[in-house]
């Protein structure tokens, strides 16, 4: 069933999930009006479903797994990277490819929103996807669509699970960096806030936790984790909750005159999906505040100990968690682009067919 909302309007200075954005307060969780619409509204285009274009494009899926092959030979982090675009477009507004657009003189996009400046980055990537898709099958294939398959290949192509996904996603019209800043969540995010901000796109505790092992591959930005090493919750000191021969690691990575674009690993095997990432935060050697307190918090260890100890169980809950996500729509008119960074039309005109 496919998830349809609206954006969500918040304090525009404060953003919310990634690996960069450190804000100070907390925006105010989704209203029960919003968490009716997400629920209830169904989407009026046609149904996401498995092998939506096994006949007007039927090697689309092979395409989108060999350049993502490619480009992981080429930069190993970049499959990585690709696949954290999956959480940074679904969230906001739904799994439209509203991230990817470029800003344009009336729009500011979400590129430079605060959880993705400095953060996410091969963009380049996905528009190679699209060269290779618009030269097999010109027009056919959404950008919205390739991001989904581009995470489950990064995560397949890095050892983790393979799955069908469900495909027939509509590119967005515009894009809002407001929207952004005021949905994602940040760093220094803890359990019980996102519980409840997962909650609001019907993802549980379990989603949440599962989903959170995007983390085992990848690196995170030394910005993200200074106030966990010399300021945690202001008082001076670092987190208690650093194993110590971890902090001590993470000193010599990020001292206080770092350049704080350095990045480190985000569990002891960046380039394999495993748990990893679990057994690190078991031992208290998660790097993101929002990763370790997923151990520290007790209605989300009891996942974290089971992922830990269980690979198989890990796995199943992270598909059945990127698959949940990957439903969320926004219902608004949209097209297939030609050019993922830029809309075909002007708003107007595909607005008055619509």
């Amino acid at each position: 069933m496919q998830q349809v909302y609206k954006p969500i309007q918040k304090n525009p200075k404060i953003g919310l999930f990634s690996l960069t954005s450190s804000p100070k307060v907390m925006p105010p969780l989704p209203s029960l009006l919003f968490l009716f619409l997400l629920l209830v509204t169904m989407a009026a285009a046609e149904p996401l479903r498995p092998g939506f274009y096994s006949e007007t494009c039927p090697p689309a899926e092979s395409i989108v797994r060999d350049v993502m092959r490619m480009a992981m030979i080429r930069e190993p982090r970049s499959v990585a990277s690709v696949m954290r675009f999956q959480f940074h477009d679904c969230f906001v507004n739904g799994c439209d490819a509203s991230l990817l657009l470029d800003d344009t003189p009336d729009m500011l996009g979400e590129k430079l929103a605060l959880s993705n400046i400095n953060s996410l980055r091969s963009f380049e990537v996905v528009d190679e996807v699209k060269e290779a898709l618009e030269k097999a099958c010109p027009g056919v294939v959404s950008c919205a669509d390739i991001i989904i398959m581009a995470a489950r290949d990064a995560v397949a192509l890095s050892g983790g699970p393979d799955w069908v996904v469900r495909l027939g996603r509509k590119d967005s019209l515009t894009a809002s960096q407001e929207d952004s800043n005021n949905i994602m969540p940040s760093p220094r995010a803890n359990a019980s806030y996102l519980i409840d901000l997962f909650s609001q796109f019907n993802l549980s505790v379990k989603d949440l936790v599962a989903l959170s092992g995007s983390h085992s591959i990848g690196q995170g930005r030394c910005f993200s984790i200074m106030f966990r090493l010399y300021n945690q919750s202001g008082t001076g000191m670092p987190d208690p909750a650093i194993e110590p021969g971890f902090r001590e690691k993470l000193d010599k990575l990020c001292p206080l005159d770092v350049d704080q674009n350095v990045t480190g690993d985000l569990d002891a095997t960046p380039r394999v999906f495993d748990n990893q990432y679990f057994k690190d935060l078991a031992a208290g050697r998660g790097f993101l505040n929002s990763d370790q307190t997923l151990f520290t918090f007790p209605q989300t260890r009891k996942y974290v100990k089971l992922f830990s100890n269980d690979q198989n169980e890990f796995f199943n809950a992270f598909v059945e968690g990127m698959l949940k996500m990957g439903e969320l729509q926004s219902g608004r008119p949209g097209e297939v682009r030609n050019n993922c960074r830029v809309v075909n039309s002007p708003l107007v005109d595909v607005l008055k067919e619509s």
